[in-house]
């Protein structure tokens, strides 16, 4: 799954590590998620959003996130 969190932490100037401690998780988190190693929990994902005044939409790209025939994902 595609992210903008790298691009949104560089506009506002943040570290990984500064993401993570104001999202209560590690560096390590920020990294898979930046480069699309882990999807984050729906809890994460709205966390980070909320951080940056988002929907989850606009920092989570669900475009290739495939639904099943009964049209749940």
């Amino acid at each position: 799954m595609q992210t903008k969190i790298a691009q949104l932490r560089k506009e506002h100037k943040l570290t990984q590590e500064e993401l993570a401690r104001a999202v209560g998780v590690t560096r390590q988190t920020i990294t898979s998620l930046e480069v699309g190693k882990y999807t984050a929990s729906l809890v994460l994902a709205y966390k980070i959003a909320k951080y940056f005044g988002k929907t989850i939409e606009e920092v989570f790209d669900f475009s290739e996130v495939e639904v099943g025939e009964s049209g749940k994902l």
